[in-house]
């Protein structure tokens, strides 16, 4: 009976918790939508600055800071104030802080990163009613979570068919899938392996690597005995220079073996320290800053310039056109934070990125963008993914099955 009691009472005070939590929530949103009157409009971006992939959080926060010193940092007559917060790659940490910003600094917009913190910041957004931009997570399913959310980056699926589809037409049979255990590693083999059975390819087996640490030599020895014509990898950015320099030491880039994957494993920031080991190797991208556009050629030295000389990557040009999106938004709306309001105007939006044409899907509120066929060439005696073939305006082909 004293348990019953004690459980009863424990369900109270939970639901009590989070009654209050969303009417602060709601109070919360009703205090942004008054920001439509107000001088400053706050974008609250909630990045992992630091831990697992600490990397990608500091590569959206230069393109974001980079985006507003180009563009100035007052929109409609509005003044910008960025703030930006460290989850450090902890999915609860990113939704205590989107709660605190979304509460307490009333941002009218609020910016999210990787995966599983942008899976549970979704109830926050949903709740506040706050547009938010999904600046690196690449799961199809994170745009699904929540009726504010909006992508401004990329999904595996759009890359992973592509080139299972571009593996089948160049002769590959049997393939070993090498993936990060996490989401979107799931997502990127889920993708490859439905196109490349669909062409008649046969996948051999699906190694999964663990996210912290990845120690890649004995999943890649195990690829190698099972003798497959084509090996499809993918880690997530800031893991490829690792895993290159242990593709080389088991001689796998003298295999034979194609080495294909998504864009992730021929990461510009990685990529200019892998020496030769991964010449050759082709992969589906939407970006590289090998792209040649004068807008991309703009870019890359600004980036560069404000980093202290690191390489444009696919992660930033995420947070690159977030901010553009929410300058546009802004711009229709004339300044006005009404979350409907903005939601409204980012949906169908398009323009001319750095990676060449994109838009907002107006159904699914997801990127549609050309996705490239690239190989890794030496240029100036460093390699790049020099684009080949060029697949024009890709939806997420995992929200297209839903349908």
């Amino acid at each position: 009976m004293f348990a019953m009691n004690e459980f009863l009472r424990g369900n109270a005070m939970h639901r009590k918790f989070f009654a209050t939590v969303s009417v602060a929530i709601a109070l919360a949103a009703m205090a942004a939508g008054g920001t439509a009157a107000q001088d400053t409009v706050k974008i609250g971006l909630v990045l992992p600055m630091t831990g697992t992939v600490g990397a990608a959080g500091q590569e959206v926060a230069a393109a974001v800071k980079l985006y507003v010193a180009q563009h100035g940092d007052t929109v409609a007559g509005k003044k910008i104030e960025l703030i930006i917060r460290d989850d450090g790659s902890i999915p609860d940490n990113a939704k205590r802080l989107a709660q605190e910003l979304v509460v307490n600094e009333h941002v009218a917009i609020l910016g999210a990163g990787t995966t599983p913190s942008a899976m549970s910041m979704a109830p926050i957004a949903t709740e506040g009613k706050v547009p938010t931009v999904v600046m690196i997570s690449g799961t199809s399913v994170v745009t699904e979570r929540s009726p504010y959310y909006v992508r401004t980056c990329f999904t595996l699926g759009q890359q992973s068919g592509i080139i299972a589809d571009w593996a089948i037409k160049n002769g590959s049979h049997k393939a070993v899938s090498v993936l990060s255990d996490w989401a979107p590693g799931a997502e990127a083999g889920k993708a490859f392996e439905q196109h490349f059975s669909q062409g008649g390819g046969q996948v051999l087996e699906t190694l999964k690597v663990p996210l912290a640490n990845p120690d890649f030599a004995p999943f890649l020895q195990r690829a190698r005995d099972l003798a497959p014509d084509t090996l499809f990898v993918f880690v997530p950015a800031g893991q490829a220079g690792t895993f290159a320099r242990q593709f080389a030491e088991r001689g796998l880039d003298k295999s034979g073996i194609k080495l294909i994957g998504p864009g992730d494993i021929v990461d510009d920031n990685d990529l200019a320290a892998t020496g030769d080991a991964m010449l050759g190797v082709v992969t589906a991208g939407f970006y590289s800053a090998a792209h040649p556009s004068a807008l991309n050629k703009e870019y890359v030295a600004a980036y560069a310039k404000a980093t202290g000389g690191k390489r444009a990557n696919f992660i930033s040009v995420g947070g690159y056109d977030g901010m553009h999106l929410i300058y546009e938004a802004l711009k229709k709306t004339k300044g006005n934070t009404d979350p409907d309001a903005l939601l409204a105007a980012m949906k169908g939006m398009s323009w001319e990125s750095p990676r060449g044409p994109i838009s907002i899907d107006p159904d699914t509120r997801d990127i549609i963008q050309n996705v490239y066929i690239r190989k890794v060439e030496k240029k100036d005696g460093e390699p790049w993914a020099i684009e080949f073939a060029t697949f024009e305006a890709v939806k997420d082909p995992l929200h297209q099955t839903a349908k």
